[in-house]
């Protein structure tokens, strides 16, 4: 029971320590707010400007979620054609592997070319950065299906399709949740960027415009809400994990 309690509480705890030892080095040093702004004036700073920072904060939800949902649904297509065929591992995945390795921000200024300053950049931005994951997690799921286990349901009639869709999707569930609680954070990272180089509106928007107004402890303010953001989907994802795939962690205590 103890145990439970320290684990339950130990993220919020270390994040309590964090924020004394910042506030406290911030004002034992009389560090500038340009240079480095304390924990007490971000929040003044949300405070001050909540009406901006929620309409911003909004923009880049949406658009990230969006995003987001584009990069699950070619995810799950392209890991469940890769998982599912040695051929089209053996093809796709070498090029996937590639295109993953390339930075994402280099394509900003193309998709402003085709689609314009604005949401679309944003929306394609948190896709191209995100569904890799997804897709790896979908593969490694279908493609690690234990032969043992294929050859048996094949000996009680199966068809590959069977196999695939009745023993291999809900194997790779775990997988799914894994891949959704890293993929959209790395969604959010896509948006900030894009609005940061290509929008009028967003937090990565705010950030730039804060910056340029030497407003710091404006522009830390926008961080804490990417992270917030972030932080809520990613325990919501986790929430819903548990509750779906319970069997998968049955033995974790």
């Amino acid at each position: 029971m103890k145990n439970s309690w320290a684990r339950r509480f130990a993220p919020a705890l270390l994040m309590l320590g964090i924020l004394i030892i910042w506030e406290a080095v911030c004002r034992l040093f009389n560090v500038s707010a340009f240079i480095f702004p304390s924990p007490s004036q971000i929040v003044e700073q949300m405070i001050e400007y909540r009406d901006v920072i929620l309409g911003h904060a909004w923009r880049t939800f949406w658009t990230t979620m969006v995003g987001f949902a584009l990069s699950i649904l070619v995810g799950v297509v392209l890991g469940f054609v890769i998982g599912s065929s040695k051929a089209a591992y053996d093809a796709i995945y070498p090029l996937m592997t590639a295109f993953n390795a390339l930075p994402k921000a280099a394509f900003v200024p193309i998709l402003v070319v085709w689609f314009g300053i604005g949401v679309g950049p944003a929306v394609l931005t948190a896709f191209l950065i995100s569904f890799f994951p997804i897709m790896v997690n979908i593969a490694t799921g279908l493609a690690t299906l234990e032969p043992e286990l294929e050859d048996v349901l094949r000996v009680l009639g199966a068809k590959r399709t069977d196999v695939l869709m009745k023993v291999g999707l809900p194997r790779s569930m775990p997988y799914f949740f894994a891949s959704l609680k890293v993929a959209i954070t790395l969604a959010f990272v896509g948006t900030t960027v894009s609005e940061m180089n290509a929008s009028n509106e967003g937090i990565g928007y705010l950030l730039i415009s804060a910056g340029s107004a030497m407003k710091m402890p404006l522009a830390f303010a926008g961080l804490v809400v990417i992270a917030i953001m972030a932080m809520a989907m990613y325990e919501l994802f986790s929430y819903v994990e548990k509750h779906t795939t319970a069997w998968a962690h049955r033995g974790q205590r």
